[in-house]
């Protein structure tokens, strides 16, 4: 049976992008200085080098922490709940997943990928556009298989208590993976699957790839769909909420320049009562 049940949209997170730095402003002229202050201040074209270099090295400062460091992201769609709901805004540690370097790996906190980490990826279907988030389940070289809602990884079951299932039917291709590949399946994941399914029936990670699922089950387009998460598209892990909006779906759908101003006033206006106080700064 064709099953069309995830509801999960492609844009699992949304980056935010950093306000843009505010120029100082030149020092007032002071018709009443005296020749030896006027010798001291900068002239004109000095103070606007000045400016200018002084918003080039904020500019740069700025990247270089969000290339690098940590950077800001909204949950738009329901896929990670009740781990991470529509409206969390929470900061990414992009430096712990980063490839770690021969001279750097002592000093930084570079870690491994393990089972069950939360990740932000890069779409490894759509090309980079899109970035996601979700857990971790297959490492290369797991053999992966999911009987009646049941993960079961290497032969054991996994025990999964941060998942949830809000549907009361139990799906073909959903629910008992892999098999025929049926619904909102990525046409190269149809051609590709049955290369990693062993006699066992059991999916095989391959090398330098991971499985990720969301904790919402029944709601969650995922490695199931769309197939296996390259290493390098991994960008880092969910560090901190920073902010938390009482939000849905629908509020992320919003089109047109007209549409968003007003929603953007409106979140201004309701802030204090849209925000979600008791999940900010949860780790």
């Amino acid at each position: 049976m064709e099953s069309n049940s995830p509801h999960d949209t492609q844009e699992e997170v949304v980056a935010v992008d950093s306000p843009a730095p505010s120029r100082r402003s030149a020092p007032p002229d002071s018709p009443a200085e005296s020749p030896s202050q006027a010798a001291q201040e900068p002239s004109p074209p000095g103070a606007m080098r000045e400016n200018f270099a002084s918003l080039v090295a904020t500019a740069v400062l700025a990247l270089f922490f969000t290339t690098f460091l940590a950077q800001a992201f909204e949950i738009p769609s329901e896929s990670m709940e009740d781990t991470l709901l529509v409206g969390d805004r929470p900061f990414v540690n992009k430096l712990s997943f980063s490839p770690a370097t021969k001279w750097l790996k002592p000093l930084l906190p570079y870690e491994e990928i393990h089972r069950g980490d939360i990740i932000i990826f890069k779409h490894p279907a759509e090309a980079g556009r899109i970035h996601m988030v979700k857990r971790a389940i297959g490492l290369p070289g797991d053999r992966i298989k999911i009987v009646n809602r049941q993960v079961i990884v290497n032969g054991r079951m996994l025990d999964e208590g941060y998942k949830v299932h809000k549907m009361g039917t139990i799906e073909d291709y959903r629910d008992n993976f892999p098999g025929p590949p049926v619904g909102q399946v990525y046409a190269e994941w149809r051609e590709e699957m049955p290369r990693h399914v062993n006699g066992n029936g059991e999916l095989v990670v391959p090398a330098g790839h991971y499985f990720a699922m969301g904790d919402n089950r029944d709601y969650s387009l995922d490695s199931r769909y769309w197939g296996f998460v390259p290493r390098e598209n991994i960008l880092g892990r969910p560090l901190v909420l920073y902010w938390s909006m009482d939000l849905t779906r629908e509020d992320y759908q919003t089109t047109g320049i007209g549409n968003r101003a007003v929603g953007f006033v409106s979140m201004l206006i309701n802030l204090p009562r849209k925000t979600r106080w008791n999940r900010l700064f949860r780790t």
